[in-house]
């Protein structure tokens, strides 16, 4: 399609990402699917949505003051399973992943017998990182001075080691980190020591996960999101509120805005958006319905990992979390696939990549930049939270819960600092 304008010249529409379906909706995931989409016809009709009890406010010093932002790193994003990677990113054995969390620089590898390992992304000589990105290596070798480690994490090698002098080879190890790879994510702490319970973590939100079948799909692209404070960002993954005023020309164009359905699994949320062509079934008779085609999907673990259409052939995988600085965060997003990646949907795939990377960071992300400027300037006040906007309230008290947890179990452990917990209106 094109536009004419009044100089003869044609200026093509944009490109738009192709929704395809898929039958990956089965048994009892596609019963709750259903179940959501019922949800949403009678809001629809009723003009409603799914809806917290009161308006909460919100200290907006939360989204200020470092050491609330210490306590939330220290107590929770440190203690955590931090959804760091997916197993779909280390098909092979012999490959890893590198990132940083939260400050702390993480090489995640699959070893030669396909057991997925975590570790400190530093060599235990001088300090130095050891590699970037993803990659295939039967060994991790640092820049610097060319020590080697298995992709186990072990010391293997040490250039010129007859002129080094003698040493404890065992304890110069990679610091490792608790790992497990379960529904197609690999999960890591970023405290050494700690011990993993992913089934308690998860709850009952692991069959929600594992109904994704994320072990089955194929990753296209991955792209870095500067954004501002972590709260700030993820908020707008976790309402429809904002779909008609920040997005008119591009989300609110196939999605109702401010209509939603919400379901909290312990401190995880899945939220179903009404997609408009739900408007074209909406008073027919459920045997035409779809879900995959009329549903909008966001499963949101937390503290930030959102998977975006995972009921369609082609999703969105975002992880946003935190930097070292209150005001600062970093989204991990990724385009994932259900089918085979190749030259026919190169061309389709990049328009996807494109076309979200640009809605989230110039509608999303910009927008929430000038929320981080204007807090700044209103400390001391609150914010108002609308019982539309149950899924952001939920996250602010999931969140002050696991800060009380993981300021008990700090306490156990025999942490005496002093920590400034989250400010309550």
């Amino acid at each position: 399609m094109t536009e004419m304008i009044a100089d003869d010249i044609e200026i093509a529409e944009p490109e738009v990402p192709q929704w395809l379906r898929s039958d990956v909706l089965d048994g009892e995931a596609r019963e709750q699917a259903m179940d959501m989409m019922r949800r949403l016809t009678v809001h629809l009709k009723a003009k409603t949505t799914d809806q917290a009890d009161s308006t909460l406010e919100e200290p907006i010093d939360n989204y200020l003051d470092p050491e609330v932002f210490a306590a939330e790193v220290n107590l929770v994003f440190k203690r955590i399973p931090l959804p760091l990677a997916l197993s779909a990113e280390l098909v092979g054995k012999n490959t890893f992943k590198s990132t940083e969390a939260v400050g702390v620089p993480v090489v995640i590898t699959r070893d030669a017998k396909g057991v997925a390992h975590a570790m400190m992304n530093v060599c235990r000589h001088r300090g130095a990182l050891l590699c970037e990105g993803r990659g295939e290596a039967r060994a991790l070798t640092c820049p610097y001075h060319a020590w080697s480690f298995g992709m186990d994490g072990e010391l293997r090698g040490i250039y010129g080691e007859n002129t080094f002098g003698d040493f404890d080879k065992s304890q110069r190890g990679l610091i490792q980190l608790p790992v497990v790879e379960k529904h197609g994510v690999i999960w890591v702490c970023l405290t050494p020591g700690l011990t993993i319970d992913i089934d308690s973590w998860l709850g009952e939100w692991g069959p929600q996960l594992a109904s994704l079948k994320l072990d089955e799909c194929h990753v296209f692209s991955s792209r870095q999101m500067p954004g501002p404070n972590w709260k700030a960002t993820i908020e707008g993954y976790l309402e429809a509120y904002h779909f008609a005023a920040t997005h008119p020309n591009t989300v609110f164009t196939v999605n109702h805005g401010n209509t939603m359905v919400f379901d909290g699994f312990g401190p995880h949320e899945r939220l179903g958006f009404a997609l408009r062509t739900i408007d074209d079934v909406i008073d027919g008779p459920e045997s035409a319905w779809d879900p995959s085609h009329h549903v909008g999907p966001i499963f949101w673990t937390f503290p930030g990992f959102s998977i975006a259409g995972g009921w369609r052939q082609r999703m969105t995988v975002a992880l946003c979390l935190p930097t070292t600085k209150v005001d600062e965060s970093i989204t991990e997003h990724r385009i994932v696939v259900r089918h085979e990646i190749n030259e026919e949907v190169q061309h389709e795939l990049e328009v996807m990549r494109d076309w979200f990377y640009d809605v989230v960071y110039n509608e999303d992300y910009l927008t929430q930049y000038g929320v981080q400027t204007g807090v700044r300037a209103t400390g001391g006040h609150t914010q108002i939270f609308g019982r539309n906007e149950i899924g952001v309230q939920y996250l602010h008290g999931s969140l002050n819960r696991l800060c009380d947890e993981g300021l008990a179990a700090a306490r156990a452990e025999g942490d005496t600092r002093e920590y400034r917990m989250p400010r309550q209106a």
